[in-house]
């Protein structure tokens, strides 16, 4: 079931999302050669907590750490460990943070050092790709128009759209009603309501768009070993449109 949020639990959502945002923007210098994805996780653990949050990620279906941590052709749910990320290496930070019980969602894919023009040319347009997603947010319309948005732009750049793996409403809860894949047809699937909370997530290949699971149960990789980026935004429908509810801080102060 599809849940239409009140204004207080917008609110508390709007608080959960900002404070994805910060942590984001804190963990960002750090991004750099030498550092280990598990002192990542550690350094935004601890930054969560201190400001009130909880990371949601930890302990959700056994899964151990705050952060997903995926670097170059790991596309979600990277375990954080003792691996050094490396000059030219990408890496996606996905985390889910809960703030008096309501989530917030958000996925970046972040450069470390000096990376290629293929890799560079992939985080553009995976970014691109989400916006375009975005945009189509507003009463009235529907998922497939999201849905449309993101595959369209993404086959016009050329990058392979994973299917396996799609968006989702929250709340509450990390995953709720709606479904938001990242592929389909325009207007088709649920309409869009005000109070809606949903996360658009496109995760696009610079190869093929097959992806596999690895032994650990989490980690998924592209079949060809070519990069994997993903962007993700939680959006809120409001009356006329739509809000992002975690927000690029980069322009800000923590």
């Amino acid at each position: 079931m599809i849940s239409i949020k009140s204004k207080d639990e917008i609110e508390y959502m709007r608080k959960a999302g900002y404070l994805v945002s910060l942590t984001h923007k804190y963990l960002k210098p750090f991004i750099k050669p030498g550092i280990t994805t598990r002192e990542l996780d550690k350094l935004a653990e601890d930054f969560i907590r201190k400001n009130g949050g909880i990371p949601t990620c930890k302990g959700y279906e056994g899964f151990p750490t705050a952060l997903c941590t995926s670097v170059n052709d790991e596309v979600v749910h990277g375990i954080p460990s003792n691996r050094k990320l490396k000059n030219g290496d990408i890496i996606t930070i996905d985390m889910v943070i809960g703030y008096q019980g309501y989530q917030g969602d958000a996925a970046w894919t972040y450069s470390v050092g000096s990376v290629s023009d293929r890799k560079k040319y992939l985080m553009k347009h995976t970014e691109e790709a989400l916006y375009e997603g975005i945009k189509q947010v507003r009463p009235g319309n529907r998922i497939g128009d999201i849905s449309n948005a993101i595959e369209v732009y993404a086959k016009r750049h050329n990058l392979g759209i994973v299917r396996e793996l799609i968006g989702h409403g929250i709340g509450t809860e990390m995953h709720e009603d709606p479904e938001v894949p990242n592929y389909g047809k325009p207007h088709m699937g649920p309409k869009l309501k005000e109070g809606m909370v949903i996360c658009i997530e496109p995760m696009l290949n610079s190869g093929s768009r097959y992806v596999y699971q690895l032994d650990d149960g989490w980690t998924i990789k592209t079949s060809d070993g070519s990069p994997s980026a993903h962007y993700e935004h939680t959006v809120l429908v409001t009356s006329d449109g739509y809000e992002i509810l975690t927000p690029r801080l980069d322009d800000e102060d923590v």
